[in-house]
């Protein structure tokens, strides 16, 4: 049924990430797809790498150790964004695009204060909007 299953990843919070990235790999292994795992970064240095060159390498590696560890394909691609705050979402379904993807499973934040006063928007939502095939959201 899927082929290839998009997974957005922050390599800073992949502690967070545990249940998105499990179920990931569960559905990847049932269907026997590729995980391609996805990062969405600027050319400033961040929490996870000095440079896009060093995530693009960092993301990789991860994306191969899952692989082996968990008997899956997988891929790696990271985009580069002027701002991430405001291209997130475009730059998600650009991904979507151009890997051919045809499920994302990405994790939710567990909803506050900033999402009742509507000062975060939901990632997640904004890709099911705007996007032809299926999204996962694991809480």
């Amino acid at each position: 049924m899927y082929k290839k299953i998009l997974v957005p990843v922050d390599l800073a919070h992949t502690d967070k990430m545990v249940k998105a990235l499990d179920t990931a790999i569960d559905i990847a292994k049932h269907y026997k797809a590729t995980l391609c795992y996805v990062t969405v970064t600027n050319s400033t240095p961040s929490a996870a790498a000095h440079s896009p060159e060093e995530l693009a390498e960092k993301l990789s590696v991860f994306a191969e150790e899952q692989g082996q560890s968990h008997g899956i394909d997988t891929d790696s691609i990271v985009m580069e964004s002027a701002d991430t705050a405001v291209e997130l979402d475009d730059k998600l379904l650009e991904a979507i695009k151009t890997t051919g993807a045809d499920l994302v499973v990405m994790a939710s934040h567990a909803p506050g204060i900033g999402d009742r006063l509507h000062i975060l928007h939901s990632n997640g939502a904004n890709i099911v909007r705007h996007s032809d095939i299926s999204v996962f959201v694991v809480r």
